[in-house]
């Protein structure tokens, strides 16, 4: 059976006639004037899927999204209303994926109907464009007058949607806080390592909770906050022509959720341009700067998230000036944007098991590689802020049968405090830990050997001195994990993070987000200046929709399966897995000069971040929670006299987000037994 959605307009030649039919009940008609019609409209339009809601005032007909079956029921009602009224336009929208004859059905039985082009930006001459663009000619006939009738009325459903008031559920309106929600630019002096983007001071006025009570927060410039703009680390012109950036009216999930433990947030936090690079010098703002070593790269694309931790941690009991900080914070990572820069700048950062946190309201840059994570200088904040994040929230179509709803959140931080508890007290018959060095990891390109040795010797050295078993693990596809990724996301990324289209699932995007597209000759040029990642997953979009076999990407997301099985059997024989996270210590930031010989080419600025996420984005794609975990130092090449952090990641089992904590926690404790 097909199924049709049909919209009409009629003006009608009886003034004072009305016909109305009830959506509780079945088809029910109420008249003055018509009464033999109701008998052709209670029959035939029985015939109808669903119950209809239909409206016919004084001087307008209106049949809005009701579902007919291929019956003569549709068209009776057509040609009696052509023969009732003076039809000046009709519209018609059949579901893009069924039977496309409704219009001559229809027009065959409803005669005198003509369709009013003068409200109409489709015309024959765009139907024959739109179709050449996919090797199809038209012509001027009799399928192309009927596919205008169609196009037309999509055309006006979509007006109309445009029309429509916007609507914010009310889980998302912006929290209530004490004062208001004030924003400013922060100052060179509060702002030594370009880290914020906006400075506020937000306190919940109702918290539910002091879990995060007196902590400071900073939140990752991807990520609404009620009040405040959001920059996505790129120029306001590609938002708007008066240079101002849009301003959230929605708090995401996570900030509402951090605003009720007790937090204060105190800004959002530089990101890298759409959040496209693991390094820190591609943002609107400016680089950003390593807090451990200027000029650096705090990695990316949460460089502020992590450069503001990290601030933190440094400038306890120090002297110096270094700016306003905050105490833990909040990034999204599709392939390491948590974990990377908390690799350079020697913190933690987590991406969760995907669906464990609700990404609703942050920009999207691929719905199966989205996550947002924590970053903090310790382990306790690390559980207490996942605690806080994790759970459904009845929006997020990335979480799944599996996602725990908020009262089934696990208690990390008691999770963790308890097994801390435990270490060197309670006598143990077998290791309390089996852990899994993943062989392939340390193989990986481009992974310095500074870098494999450090984290090598520091897993086995520490993991052992606490008791743990440390064994060797072989995932030979881990290898294809960075051309799995790309191969599954990279075809339609453009789609979701700079289209900003919608993921086909019923979900809650930014309402405010609004990038323009398609991108012009000044796009282009702006963003190759600073980040020419954006302008590449631009053009692979366009080659992978036109060039490209089709099934590719399904095909990738098939392999996508192969590799999340291909850990999950290694996972079955240890609790965890280790490898290297960040290939390098911290590198200086490339010469962003518009001029010269010292200016960095296209391929200069991309080459540098070649090879950075080739262990963490394969995690990404799978679901796997990840932990980076600051595990040694090492030297720069130009600066052998400069220590920078190396970390390692502690891979889990889904949904196993404690065990990769409690692993981590584990690993200190062997390290303090070593230092001892």
């Amino acid at each position: 059976m097909f199924v049709y959605h049909v919209h009409a307009t009629y003006n009608l030649v009886e003034k004072d006639s009305w016909l109305w039919f009830s959506r509780l009940g079945p088809p029910c008609l109420a008249y003055r004037h018509f009464r033999r019609p109701a008998n052709l409209i209670n029959g035939p339009l029985k015939a109808m899927i669903g119950r209809p809601s239909l409206l016919f005032s004084s001087k307008q007909l209106s049949l809005r999204t009701t579902e007919y079956s291929q019956s003569i029921a549709g068209a009776l009602f057509c040609r009696y209303l052509s023969a009732r009224s003076r039809c000046l336009s009709y519209h018609l929208q059949t579901h893009p994926f069924l039977a496309p004859s409704l219009a001559p059905h229809l027009l065959s039985h409803a005669t005198g109907l003509t369709i009013e082009a003068s409200d109409s930006d489709i015309t024959l001459d765009k139907i024959e464009e739109l179709a050449s663009r996919l090797s199809i000619r038209l012509g001027h006939g009799q399928d192309a007058k009927d596919y205008l009738l169609l196009l037309q009325s999509f055309e006006e459903v979509m007006k109309q949607v445009d029309q429509m008031p916007d609507y914010t559920h009310p889980d998302l309106q912006a929290q209530p806080v004490l004062g208001s929600r004030r924003f400013w630019k922060p100052t060179a002096e509060e702002n030594p390592f370009n880290a914020w983007s906006h400075r506020c001071s937000l306190v919940s006025a109702k918290p539910d909770s002091q879990l995060l009570g007196g902590l400071t927060v900073a939140v990752k410039d991807n990520i609404s906050v009620g009040g405040l703009p959001t920059t996505l680390g790129t120029l306001s012109s590609l938002f708007s022509d008066d240079g101002t950036y849009p301003v959230s009216e929605i708090d995401s999930t996570v900030v509402s959720r951090i605003l009720r433990a007790g937090a204060e947030i105190k800004g959002t936090s530089t990101c890298e341009s759409f959040c496209a690079s693991p390094l820190s010098f591609t943002s609107a703002t400016g680089p950003v700067h390593n807090p451990l070593l200027h000029g650096y790269t705090a990695g990316g694309s949460s460089s502020g998230s992590s450069a503001l931790v990290a601030a933190h941690a440094l400038a306890r009991g120090r002297h110096g000036s270094w700016g306003s900080t905050a105490q833990i914070a909040i990034g999204s990572d599709q392939a390491g944007s948590v974990r990377i820069p908390a690799s350079f700048n020697g913190i933690y950062g987590l991406k969760p098991t995907f669906g464990l946190v609700p990404y609703t309201g942050a920009t999207s840059m691929s719905p199966m590689i989205d996550h947002l994570g924590p970053l903090a200088s310790n382990l306790n904040d690390i559980a207490a802020l996942l605690e806080v994040m994790a759970g459904y929230d009845g929006f997020d179509p990335r979480m799944t049968p599996e996602s725990p709803l908020c009262h089934q959140v696990k208690r990390y931080s008691r999770i963790l405090t308890d097994f801390r508890a435990t270490l060197g007290v309670v006598p143990r018959d077998s290791p309390p830990l089996r852990v899994g060095l993943l062989s392939e990891s340390f193989l990986m390109p481009g992974v310095a050997p500074a870098v494999r040795d450090t984290v090598l010797e520091a897993a086995s050295l520490y993991f052992r001195a606490a008791g743990a078993t440390v064994v060797d693990v072989s995932v030979p596809m881990h290898l294809d994990g960075p051309v799995i990724w790309t191969a599954s996301t990279r075809p339609s990324m453009s789609e979701w993070m700079c289209k900003g289209k919608t993921s086909g699932h019923l979900t809650h995007l930014p309402p405010h987000i609004k990038s323009r597209w398609p991108p012009t000759q000044d796009t282009y040029q702006l963003l190759t200046s600073s980040n020419p990642a954006v302008v590449n997953i631009i053009l692979s979009g366009q080659l992978s929709e036109t060039e490209l076999e089709p099934g590719l990407e399904a095909k990738a997301h098939r392999k996508v399966f192969e590799l999340r099985e291909a850990y999950d059997r290694a996972l079955e024989d240890v609790d965890v897995l280790v490898a290297p996270c960040a290939p390098s210590v911290a590198m200086p930031h490339p010469d962003l000069s518009t001029g010269g010989e010292g200016r960095s080419n296209i391929l200069e600025k991309l080459s540098i971040a070649i090879g950075l996420t080739s262990n963490t984005c394969p995690f990404n794609v799978t679901g796997h929670p990840s932990l980076s975990v600051p595990c040694g130092f090492s030297s720069p090449q130009d600066q052998p006299g400069i220590r920078l952090p190396i970390s390692m990641q502690i891979i889990g089992r889904h949904w196993n987000d404690e065990q990769v904590i409690t692993a981590a926690a584990l690993f200190e404790w062997g390290r303090d037994l070593k230092s001892v």
